[in-house]
């Protein structure tokens, strides 16, 4: 969008940060003093830069912590773990940066140290997985025993567990769902802390997960959704392919195949020779794509995914990219889906072929520019965003049950 900070990756993760705003995620004189601080594209200056607000918003949230003023507290914790979170990205990549493994450190003990603050704190839970567990959080959206729709929220590429919170879960837990969010592999915790990387059979991760939640108190087990954004837009429907207890499924801005979406960004005739053309074009193409990682915005996106996929060099990403793909997959779904794309997102680009693949009850939204929801993931508008799939969520989950 240009509003902000002039490089449009910049401008984008600024927009992302600011977004969390409406749901106590972040403040915008905040964030706009740490942009102005930023000039170009100097990733040290991004990450020293944020991490000094962070650092100082969260100074202010102990000392309101002491005082005993929780409203204080658990605001600047919140803003706090926004703000870690937003100075570890772009210092994602392989090998592990300690940058990132103390961002999301403090991230994460941010978080827990607000959400400890909420009327109705959240369980931390870790949820069976492979001999494993996978680390997330269990939010109720009342004491009340009564089973009540309950919301799995799954991530993308570089979100976290506490990010969704922010991103969906605050604006579930105010429409009377209890939510439980995760990291995958491939996710937050899972690839920082534990190694873990993604796999694209996302319905092996997402049934364990509703095993998990059906042993919950005030679940109901009729009402249960699953929501993805970004590559979770992806994920989302390829688990629903899988998982049939899901009663509704959310899929917000994510690739339809993600081999096409990746090679669509390279030079067309390069792009032909993989996964095993031209041995001297592909030559070409690897020192072409080496070329980009190695500057600073442009080659960040590269740069992230080779760390968690774990990968060591890029054309292995586009040889294992087509196995994330939902070519073929979609009749498999048969909960009703939401379908969503932003206008200026070549992201999701795709996601009305997904859309009219689909044999299930199903409707489909773009998100607009002109409403200023046009960006990936609807940065800066995720209220819109709520007031249109959870009105349509509520619908689905109110219809009365079919024999």
């Amino acid at each position: 969008m240009g509003v902000l900070m002039k490089d449009q990756l910049f401008d984008a993760q600024l927009a992302r940060a600011i977004g969390y705003a409406p749901y106590g995620g972040a403040d915008f004189g905040e964030c706009a003093a740490t942009a102005s601080r930023i000039h170009g594209t100097d990733l040290q200056a991004w990450h020293d830069q944020w991490t000094a607000t962070a650092t100082r918003v969260h100074e202010l949230a102990v000392a309101s912590a002491a005082a005993g003023d929780r409203a204080s507290a658990k605001s600047a914790f919140f803003r706090a773990s926004n703000y870690f979170r937003t100075a570890g990205l772009f210092v994602m990549g392989s090998p592990l940066d300690p940058r990132l493994v103390e961002a999301h450190r403090r991230e994460v003990e941010s978080f827990r140290s607000g959400a400890e603050l909420l009327d109705i704190p959240p369980q931390v839970v870790e949820i069976p997985y492979e001999g494993s567990t996978l680390p997330g959080y269990y939010f109720r959206a009342t004491s009340e025993p009564a089973p009540r729709p309950t919301l799995i929220l799954t991530n993308g590429y570089d979100g976290t567990a506490e990010e969704l919170y922010f991103t969906n879960g605050a604006a579930a837990l105010q429409r009377g769902y209890n939510v439980l969010t995760f990291d995958g592999p491939g996710q937050g915790a899972m690839i920082i802390d534990r190694g873990v990387t993604f796999r694209p059979d996302w319905e092996a991760v997402i049934t364990p997960v509703v095993d998990f939640v059906l042993t919950l108190p005030a679940v109901d087990p009729s009402k249960l959704a699953l929501m993805g954004l970004s590559f979770g837009g992806y994920l989302a429907p390829r688990a629903a392919t899988g998982e049939h207890r899901l009663a509704a499924c959310i899929s917000d801005c994510g690739p339809y195949d993600l081999f096409e979406t990746s090679a669509s960004r390279l030079p067309g005739f390069l792009a032909k020779q993989l996964p095993n053309g031209n041995p001297s074009l592909l030559r070409l193409l690897d020192r072409l794509v080496k070329g980009v990682m190695g500057k600073p915005t442009a080659g960040w996106a590269l740069r992230r995914n080779l760390m968690v996929h774990g990968l060591a060099e890029p054309l292995e990403y586009f040889r294992m990219a087509p196995d994330y793909s939902m070519k073929g997959r979609e009749e498999q779904i048969t909960c009703p889906t939401f379908v969503c794309s932003a206008e200026g997102d070549d992201l999701s680009v795709n996601a009305p072929r997904l859309y009219d693949a689909l044999q299930c009850p199903k409707d489909y939204v773009q998100f607009t520019t002109a409403d200023g929801a046009g960006e990936h993931c609807e940065s800066g508008a995720r209220t819109l965003f709520h007031q249109r799939a959870f009105d349509w969520l509520d619908g689905q989950l109110n219809q009365p049950a079919k024999n």
